[in-house]
């Protein structure tokens, strides 16, 4: 990591964060014979708001995002994606850490869900969160501060 800095997505980082999550989501969905890059695209730009969004640099170069909505009685950590480039060097850890903080501080669980069968779920496990259910295709995750 050079220079890491975090900052407020705008409305014109739409398709960019869309090709993020895309490279980023490849391998766990072609896991699960379920990567369809026109679908993965669509679904993130339609609940995009860059209200919620903070997307992540290394330098000029943009690496990652994610997401947190503000729900009453929880905040939802929507989407983390780092670039695969980016992996690997503890940017998602510390983007967790620092949400995990904001619950924290607003004394409310997280919640997030991640793919069925994806390396993001023993990722969130080592990140304190709990298996609350799972369903055909997803898991689902509470962290209790």
């Amino acid at each position: 990591m050079h220079d890491i800095s975090i900052s407020s997505a705008t409305n014109d980082d739409a398709s960019s964060l869309a090709a993020i999550r895309v490279v980023a989501m490849r391998p766990s969905l072609e896991a699960v014979g379920r990567f369809d890059p026109d679908r993965a695209r669509k679904r993130f730009l339609e609940t995009y708001d860059p209200r919620d969004t903070q997307i992540v640099r290394d330098g000029e170069d943009l690496v990652g995002f994610y997401v947190v909505r503000i729900r009453p009685d929880h905040l939802y950590l929507d989407h983390v994606y780092i670039h695969p480039t980016h992996q690997g060097r503890g940017l998602g850890r510390n983007i967790v850490w620092s949400v995990q903080d904001q619950a924290r501080e607003m004394a409310l669980p997280l919640r997030l869900l991640a793919l069925r069968g994806s390396p993001a779920n023993d990722f969130y496990l080592s990140c304190g969160f709990v298996l609350e259910k799972s369903d055909d295709l997803d898991n689902y995750y509470t962290w209790q501060p």
